[in-house]
């Protein structure tokens, strides 16, 4: 059995999924369902996923791709084990499939998931829709292609929101 490829994301209506590089909404459920679902498995990111986060992400392998080796610390200057650069979509993957052999997940950004999305890559994705129009400017591609596996509706403050699983065909 292979690895399984996921994204996680978190997305509106337009299938919007940030604006000026932060999520547009704040949604403590939404956070609570992500840290539940990738705890114990190595995240890939991009460097300004990476950044917008401001920290590794605790119980998990944090591999962040950058294409500009100077523009985050070095492996040898991460003071935290648990972050790894990488310069490519495919050394993250194979560096995250050396760690994990259940389930690995991209959290972002944007790139990143229309670069994994364009090479068929993935084959599970778990999927926050918040219901509204937030003008975001970074867009998730299309998954018309995957299958409903799960949805379960939920409500936060003024945000109304599903959470859905899909899996390759």
């Amino acid at each position: 059995m292979s690895v399984i490829l996921s994204i996680i994301v978190a997305l509106d209506d337009k299938q919007g999924i940030g604006a000026s590089n932060r999520l547009p909404w704040h949604i403590k459920k939404d956070f609570q369902h992500f840290k539940k679902i990738t705890t114990g498995h190595p995240v890939i990111m991009g460097r300004k996923t990476y950044e917008s986060i401001g920290k590794p992400l605790p119980g998990r392998t944090n591999i962040i791709i950058t294409r500009n080796p100077h523009s985050v610390p070095d492996r040898h200057s991460v003071p935290d084990r648990n972050v790894k650069i990488t310069h490519s979509l495919k050394e993250a993957i194979d560096l995250a499939q050396s760690i994990d052999k259940k389930e690995i997940f991209i959290i972002g950004g944007g790139q990143i998931y229309q670069e994994a999305m364009a090479k068929n890559l993935v084959d599970k994705l778990y999927v926050t829709k918040v219901h509204g129009d937030f003008q975001a400017d970074t867009f998730f591609p299309d998954y018309s292609h995957f299958k409903l596996l799960k949805q379960v509706n939920g409500q936060e403050g003024p945000y109304r929101f599903t959470f859905y699983v899909f899996e390759k065909h």
